[in-house]
């Protein structure tokens, strides 16, 4: 007789004692009584809060064992900070996920060297929106139209990074010579409006206008901000009759930039979850996700706040990510060049 065949024998009889109730972990299980870290690449009192604490408790509702969502912010370097820590240090069990600027997942084809990621192997799980970013000028500034900027100096202020804030008035520089001087250093897009009224910058390129419309009304309502310049590839629907940025392209070429680098305007505030999610614990958080964002009453609260909704699937998350890192080489290192950061000057401390 071998002498395997007892020790094979006592393991079976181990694993017949177990008892008969024990099982797998089920979703539901995990997520039971357990709380959510929801890490939001802005600070609060912005757009980017505002869309992730609507969101939250709903979403929290909608995942199996109904946990508990807790956002927490996590500015810094233009949305750069929080990708980098849902990268490499969050928990990648599914009790973390996060809602990142729409420019940053593809700052590592933009070449920003402080993006240390890949977003291809973030678990997508939806958009919350299509936006088109705008150029905002403050009334008292002397920029009132698209002509204006190549006319005269524009002072915009910027978060670093990838930020839209600085990567889109640096591309309007670079493909056609306007003349926009940012300055980099706020803590996050409320932070340049702040600084706006404070007569500290002139305006904010990037960034949406339902941003304004959610937290500072009277603006558009009382004329305080102008509009010279909507970044998009076809007539604005928010701004009619503004010009776009494609309005100013007179070439195939500066077109296929364009489209590369306004690719995450397809997708605005992204929510993902870290890399090595078990899979089902992703599938749960998709399928919760687009269950959520559809909600009634969740549509009704984001609308009494002026915050548009427009569902992306995950899928289609990680399509567009995936066909802009597939880019032809010269029109990414086109896109690269255009897109280079502006003037690192920190702001006035008042």
């Amino acid at each position: 007789m071998s002498r395997r065949l007892p020790w094979l024998a006592v393991g079976l009889a181990i694993a017949f004692m177990q008892p008969a109730n024990v099982r797998a972990e089920t979703v539901a299980d995990f997520y039971k009584g357990k709380d959510i870290t929801f890490i939001v690449s802005a600070g609060e009192g912005g757009g980017y809060a505002a869309y992730a604490r609507t969101f939250a408790p709903y979403l929290g509702n909608a995942l199996p064992g109904k946990p508990k969502i807790i956002v927490k912010h996590m500015p810094g370097a233009g949305g750069i900070r929080a990708s980098l820590f849902l990268f490499s240090t969050a928990p990648r069990d599914g009790s973390a996920i996060g809602l990142v600027h729409s420019g940053v997942p593809l700052a590592p084809v933009f070449g920003i060297r402080a993006a240390r990621f890949d977003a291809r192997q973030f678990n997508w799980l939806g958009a919350m929106a299509r936006s088109e970013a705008v150029c905002v000028a403050w009334h008292t500034a002397p920029i009132k139209n698209a002509k204006d900027l190549f006319d005269k100096q524009f002072v915009v202020g910027g978060t670093g990074g990838g930020s839209q804030m600085e990567t889109y008035p640096a591309m309007l520089n670079k493909l056609f010579g306007t003349k926009i001087k940012i300055v980099s250093g706020y803590k996050g897009g409320n932070s340049v409006y702040l600084a706006m009224e404070r007569g500290e910058v002139q305006g904010r390129c990037g960034g949406g206008l339902n941003s304004i419309r959610s937290t500072r009304p009277d603006w558009l309502k009382d004329k305080k901000v102008g509009i010279p310049i909507v970044f998009a590839t076809q007539a604005s629907k928010e701004a009619p009759g503004v010009s776009t940025v494609m309005d100013l392209a007179k070439d195939a070429r500066t077109k296929a930039i364009i489209e590369l680098v306004l690719a995450p305007q397809e997708m605005d505030r992204p929510v993902l979850a870290p890399p090595g999610v078990p899979a089902e614990r992703v599938a749960a958080l998709r399928k919760a996700f687009a269950e959520a964002i559809t909600q009634k009453a969740f549509l009704a609260d984001m609308s009494k706040q002026g915050l548009d909704v427009e569902a992306v699937t995950g899928e289609a998350v990680a399509r567009i990510i995936a066909s802009a890192y597939a880019a032809p080489d010269d029109v990414k290192i086109a896109a690269r060049e255009a897109l280079a950061m502006g003037e690192k000057k920190k702001p006035a401390k008042k």
